[in-house]
């Protein structure tokens, strides 16, 4: 999670959408707008006047369970980060077993770019396809135009091998500022961080990456895990099984978010 503390937060107020939300205000750098999911799903509902079906909107956005209304539901987000890997095709068998879709934020270098077929895979069987960046490069760290074409780098590269164009990104590190969300805002892309880390970078224990998911798994929250790692995806069937047992119904961050729609710009991050 990004190190910044918010400093303000607007009253959410029905008919303002996602753009109601937590003010960040950076030391010496442009403010950013935050919501959490459940917020910009409560407001965008209020707008319409009616409640989600959960179907797939449009672009790099996935459905899953076409009737899913986390509003009424007890959600919570999957995601995956920095593949496809050589362990993707062995989560994505798990997943379509479970019947469970997930959103992937993926790498350029070294993963979708010697793995078009995994990128095929996942868009065929319904995940999300989203962005890590081409490269990894922390992007408040590197100049305007060098974050930018980590971005549109991958951008380019998913809709050439699938014919879509993702509209969430998650910051390397979840490090962002006013300058990264312009960008995104330009690029078309929301920033999506998360609630629930197994830390899996840091260990191969898939008992240790299940008990740490379910000790902070919540509500409304997002799942960061990584299916590079060799104790990731096989810690994964186990974490479903808990968390349907627990009640939960898992979702792509779309449907989290649905009825309102991704807002290029916008950072979204679980309470």
């Amino acid at each position: 999670m990004p190190k910044q503390k918010s400093t303000a937060r607007s009253l959410s107020t029905a008919g303002l959408l996602a753009a109601t939300s937590l003010v960040l205000a950076l030391s010496g750098c442009a403010t950013y707008d935050v919501t959490a999911p459940a917020d910009a799903r409560a407001d965008a509902s209020a707008a319409e006047g009616k409640s989600t079906d959960g179907k797939a909107t449009e672009n790099g956005t996935a459905g899953g369970d076409a009737h899913v209304d986390c509003a009424k539901a007890k959600c919570v987000a999957l995601t995956f980060d920095a593949g496809p890997s050589e362990n993707t095709d062995r989560l994505l068998d798990i997943l379509k077993k479970e019947k469970v879709h997930a959103t992937f934020f993926m790498l350029g270098k070294n993963h979708v770019a010697k793995r078009p077929a995994e990128v095929k895979r996942i868009d065929a069987e319904g995940h999300e396809l989203a962005n890590h960046t081409w490269s990894h490069q922390i992007l408040t760290e590197i100049e305007p135009d060098a974050a930018k074409r980590e971005l549109s780098r991958l951008q380019d590269a998913v809709r050439k091998i699938t014919g879509k164009t993702p509209q969430l990104m998650r910051p390397p590190q979840g490090r962002t500022d006013g300058e990264v969300s312009k960008i995104s805002k330009d690029l078309g892309l929301a920033q999506v961080l998360w609630s629930v880390t197994a830390k899996d970078y840091q260990t191969n224990d898939s008992a240790l990456i299940t008990k740490r998911v379910l000790e902070q798994t919540e509500r409304d929250g997002i799942i960061l895990l990584h299916d590079i790692y060799q104790g990731t995806v096989p810690a994964v069937p186990g974490i479903l099984k808990e968390l349907k047992k627990r009640g939960y119904t898992v979702v792509t961050v779309s449907q989290l978010l649905s009825p309102a729609k991704p807002e290029p710009g916008m950072v979204y991050r679980p309470e």
